[in-house]
Formats: C-alpha cells, sequence, structure tokens
C-alpha cells in the first residue's frame, strides 16, 4: 500500500523493524528535549502529514519497551489518525512512572499501524438474538 506522506522534520521517514513487524516506528521531532513527568502527559510532534486512503485508519499506539521499562503509554491507546485528517501526526504520551523522563529527538515515542476498518449502517431493530452469555458485561464470562 502506498500512502502520501510529507516529513517536515529531519528524520528519516518511519520504517519496519523487522520483516514481521505491524508498526512502524515514530519519533520524536524536538528542537530540545522534553521532560515528562510522573503522570504528565504532553502531545509529541512527529513532523509527518499523511493521506490514507478512504477505508483506512492509522492507529498509534505505545512502544511496549517504553511501556514496560519506563512506563511512558500512549494516553489514547490506540489513538486514530482518520483518513480526512490532515494535520501533523502528534503522539499522546503520558508517564506512568515514578520518575521523569527525557523525551529527546530522534526518539521512538510510539508506533503506527495503518488498518483497513468498514463503516456500518445502523439496522434498528425491536429485540437480538439470543447468546449463551445474554447480557452479562464486565467480567461476566467463565463465571456460573
Amino acid at each position: 500500500m502506498e500512502i502520501k506522506v510529507i516529513n517536515k522534520g529531519h528524520h528519516a521517514l518511519p520504517e519496519y523493524q523487522t520483516i514481521a513487524s505491524a508498526g512502524l516506528d515514530l519519533r520524536a521531532v524536538l528542537e530540545e528535549s522534553i521532560i515528562l513527568k510522573p503522570l504528565e502527559r504532553k502531545l509529541i510532534p512527529t513532523g509527518l502529514y499523511i493521506e490514507l486512503p478512504v477505508g483506512f485508519e492509522a492507529q498509534v499506539r505505545p512502544r511496549s519497551g517504553l511501556a514496560f521499562k519506563h512506563g511512558l503509554t500512549v494516553l489514547n491507546s490506540p489513538g486514530t489518525i482518520d483518513a480526512d485528517y490532515r494535520g501533523e501526526v502528534k503522539v499522546l504520551l503520558v508517564n506512568l512512572s515514578n520518575d521523569d523522563f527525557k523525551i529527546k529527538d530522534g526518539e521512538r515515542v510510539a508506533q503506527m499501524v495503518v488498518a483497513k476498518h468498514e463503516t456500518v449502517e445502523w439496522v434498528p431493530v425491536e429485540e437480538l438474538s439470543d447468546t449463551e452469555r445474554g447480557a452479562g458485561g464486565y467480567g461476566s464470562t467463565g463465571k456460573k
């Protein structure tokens, strides 16, 4: 799949790290490093502007290494970039650790997965089909 991109940053375009990777690493584009304090959140610029085909979205997700080692995650995970959005791709990072984290220019701060999605058409009805689970909600499966 080809996606039109404008790179206003000074880093190479995102790449897959392995042949089987689903996500492309997004890098911070910063004039100077940012300190993210515990429980603080900030929008991190990437310098990227993309044009997705209709019927696709880009999902911005946390990087597992940053999450495990440093408690950093994407706050609205996954963040969705719609096909009609033309602004800069930014990453909403939050620091869930007890320590400050320094984000440097070029740091791989998140990953982006491009995925096809469906558009629904609602069909109003008076009742839904029965299932074994029924209306059981959070934590209801596997309990008798």
